[in-house]
């Protein structure tokens, strides 16, 4: 049941938004886009005032949802907020992996339980909220899959109408369920950012509004609340390293930001996660501008591996993540299709959980960084599963077996 959450008006403490590059200020409760500057734009709250309103007594009371923090959330009217039911996801442990690995405690928050079967609905449903509060009637976005599918569920939910780009090769379940939600999709000769130019260009003529990765404040406030929820969880320490699946990076960012709002809260002290942005080795232009010790990324020329979710040649937010991955004491690291996929099928056959490729990408990123040193033997270390395995192709090791046969179970 929800409880004032969705009903009552919900006190807002945003006070404006801000540059990312630039610390320009914005007025809130208008529609933004990017900056003048072309950069994200973040959403900024008087902690003073959330932290009068606000303790850890009364959060405890409220549901455990991604609704309950509305004290860090930009939507000021319950009548506006979108939801599909957006649940707490349940950290679960792998224990076999962690034996195998070398490492004190491993832990999977497992996104793939909630709304669309994605991490998506959290930054979506902000988003679509604050879109169906600043009266927009048509939204478009590029999506490798997930957060097409979210996009056109949350939409529909909002009555806004829904068109979504994505490239030739997005997984076929993705395509179909954006397209089952009554969303318009376009399969596109090119890779997502190839499809975001596409969005813009339609944008810039005035055709729909740009839901693109951090194209738009909201997103990032509701990926956020993945980092408020793991706190909380863990009874307000946080894991020693973070791995975080990297495409866009809107969820890393946005935890990020999250962990310096709980501490203006006094809900944590300063101590913080390495965050580790995992990219695939196809596409891993992240990884090569921490190598290279640069702010910005250059673009990935024909990026390419089985992790769809984290196939993005050029990150708008480039440079937020290096920042979050610098500032934390953390890296970037890449992993081969073949570790990927083979730390999916072990954490399916060793802890039961079955991972999406790019949660798998964080378990073969844990273990090469256990190998080289990069997290030690007493580390309390956090993955991210951003989507239920279940959406993916599985490999058919079934056997035929004639019922008119000899049958001698022991020989199974």
């Amino acid at each position: 049941m929800w409880d004032d959450n969705l009903t009552a008006d919900r006190p807002s403490f945003v006070t404006h938004l801000e540059c990312s590059l630039t610390g320009e200020r914005y007025e809130a409760d208008r529609l933004h886009g990017l900056s003048e500057a072309g950069r994200p734009l973040l959403v900024r709250y008087d902690l003073v005032g959330a932290k009068a309103a606000l303790t850890r007594q009364a959060l405890a009371a409220r549901p455990m949802d991604m609704w309950r923090w509305r004290e860090l959330l930009p939507v000021r009217r319950a009548a506006d907020i979108v939801s599909l039911g957006e649940a707490a996801t349940p950290l679960v442990s792998l224990d076999r992996a962690a034996r195998r690995i070398g490492v004190a405690e491993l832990l999977v928050k497992d996104e793939g339980r909630l709304p669309t079967g994605s991490f998506k609905a959290r930054g979506i449903a902000m988003a679509v909220s604050m879109a169906k509060a600043l009266g927009v009637a048509k939204i478009a976005m590029p999506t490798n899959g997930n957060a097409g599918a979210a996009l056109a569920a949350y939409a529909a939910r909002a009555g806004i109408e829904a068109v979504v780009f994505c490239p030739d090769d997005t997984p076929e379940i993705n395509v179909r369920e954006i397209a089952a939600h009554g969303a318009r999709v376009y399969r596109v000769n090119g890779l997502i950012d190839e499809c975001g130019a596409l969005v813009a260009e339609g944008a810039k003529a005035g055709a729909w509004f740009d839901l693109s990765t951090l194209k738009e404040p909201y997103r990032l406030e509701g990926k956020k609340t993945m980092g408020l929820e793991l706190a909380e969880q863990l009874g307000w320490r946080l894991p020693d390293v973070i791995f975080y699946p990297t495409g866009g990076g809107t969820g890393l960012i946005g935890m990020w930001k999250g962990f310096a709002e709980l501490e203006a809260l006094g809900f944590i002290g300063p101590e913080r996660p390495r965050m580790v942005a995992v990219q695939a080795e196809g596409c891993a232009p992240i990884v090569r501008a921490f190598e290279q010790g640069v702010e910005h990324a250059e673009r990935w020329a024909e990026a390419h591996t089985i992790a769809a979710g984290i196939r993005v040649p050029k990150a708008v937010g480039d440079f937020l993540i290096l920042r979050a991955v610098r500032e934390s004491g953390g890296f970037a690291i890449a992993v081969p299709d073949a570790d990927i996929a083979a730390e999916t099928e072990r954490a399916a056959r060793e802890d039961g959980l079955l991972l999406c490729p790019e949660g798998g990408a964080t378990l073969a990123a844990a273990r090469r960084a256990r190998e080289a040193g990069l997290i030690g033997t007493d580390d309390r270390v956090l993955l991210f599963n951003c989507a239920t395995g279940l959406k993916y192709p599985m490999t058919d090791a079934s056997r035929p077996l004639d019922r008119h046969g000899p049958f001698d179970p022991f020989a199974l």
